[in-house]
């Protein structure tokens, strides 16, 4: 089995961020979402992985290398615009070739991994597997009818009256079935080719596609919130380990990870935090569910809850919550005026002024 990984997604909801970077490449626990998509496929087994790119094509391929940090060997294919997960199947048609593949949201993060997954679609022999949640409102996903015995019978793109509250969640299992269902539809009226209807293409040929529920944390990382949760509980599963230094005038307090490299001074961190190399700390308070990538800078500050880009420098901040600061940017105290009163009053007019 191979798997295609798709990390070609604009990231609109993810701006001014996805203005400068791949949202895929956007860090949780400092690594980027689409590195955990890779380690799951390498913990699943799969060796091969094409990963589809768009307009960060050379970030993303400097970011993944050759996959082998990862444990598989990547190919790189280019889609000139994202026209859909049906289109991305397509573009890789000659990298797949007649092999059964896994289709992987590259901005998806699923605790669980896909190892589970992949075995049973493996030994299935159905035509295609799908990975649902249930989800609080199903009009924001594509939603899958099951019945009984697990097969789908129906899939919608973004109901408004839903069938159920299976919600799709980017993780797929393929025949190469899937290709003569890519090849028969249609751009949908937003202009993609959606796989949700590739999926009911094989569905209404009396195809068996089969689906399977997890209710294990899954995001889709595609706004700031769900950077923030998903960051929050990969730091639930970090271990705590001092590479870095650390003065004898600072407290660390639970888990806590420290960079070689990573300097903290004066300081109070109260973990699940994640300190790169190069960051320095001094006289803050840190956490908890703070990630700080490499080369930060966070002084005389209180943050937590957090996730800072490489570089990102805060200064005299009382106290900073649920934010995504970017690489290379400034959040200082704001200077102090003096204080002052600039008055335009209207004849017979009367105004009373604190002091």
């Amino acid at each position: 089995m191979k798997a295609l990984v798709l990390a070609g997604g604009t990231g609109s909801r993810l701006r001014p961020f996805t203005h400068t970077r791949a949202k895929q490449l956007l860090p949780i626990a400092n690594k980027p979402v689409v590195g955990y998509a890779l380690q799951a496929v390498a913990d699943a087994g799969i060796e091969e992985a094409g990963v589809v790119v768009g307009g960060h094509a050379d970030d993303i391929r400097r970011a993944l290398g050759d996959g082998s940090a990862f444990g598989v060997r990547i190919t790189y294919l280019h889609q000139s615009r994202p026209l859909g997960l049906a289109h991305a199947v397509a573009i890789a048609r000659d990298f797949l070739g007649d092999d059964d593949f896994l289709l992987y949201l590259g901005d998806n993060y699923l605790e669980e991994g896909v190892g589970g997954f992949v075995r049973r679609a493996a030994a299935g022999g159905d035509a295609a597997r799908l990975l649902l949640t249930p989800v609080p409102d199903p009009t924001a996903f594509g939603v899958a009818e099951v019945d009984d015995t697990g097969l789908v019978r129906r899939l919608e793109e973004k109901p408004e009256r839903p069938r159920s509250d299976l919600a799709l969640i980017g993780v797929y299992a393929f025949s190469p079935a899937v290709h003569e269902a890519v090849r028969a539809i249609r751009p949908s009226g937003r202009g993609e080719l959606e796989i949700t209807h590739a999926v009911q293409w094989m569905i209404d040929q009396g195809l068996s596609v089969r689906a399977e529920t997890t209710t294990r944390p899954w995001r889709d990382t595609g706004s700031v919130d769900d950077m923030l949760e998903a960051n929050r509980h990969v730091l639930d599963r970090m271990e705590g380990r001092i590479d870095g230094k650390v003065d004898p005038h600072s407290v660390l307090v639970g888990r806590v990870r420290v960079a070689e490299g990573a300097v903290v001074r004066g300081s109070h961190i109260v973990g699940p935090v994640m300190i790169g190399a190069g960051t320095v700390v001094s006289n803050s308070v840190v956490g908890p569910y703070t990630a700080i990538a490499e080369d930060c800078r966070i002084e005389d500050s209180t943050i937590g809850y957090s996730v800072l880009l490489q570089g990102a420098c805060v200064e005299g901040a009382p106290r900073i919550e649920q934010s995504l600061i970017g690489r290379e940017a400034v959040v200082a105290a704001a200077p102090r005026l003096p204080s002052a009163h600039r008055l335009v009053i209207g004849d017979h007019s009367k105004v009373q002024l604190t002091s």
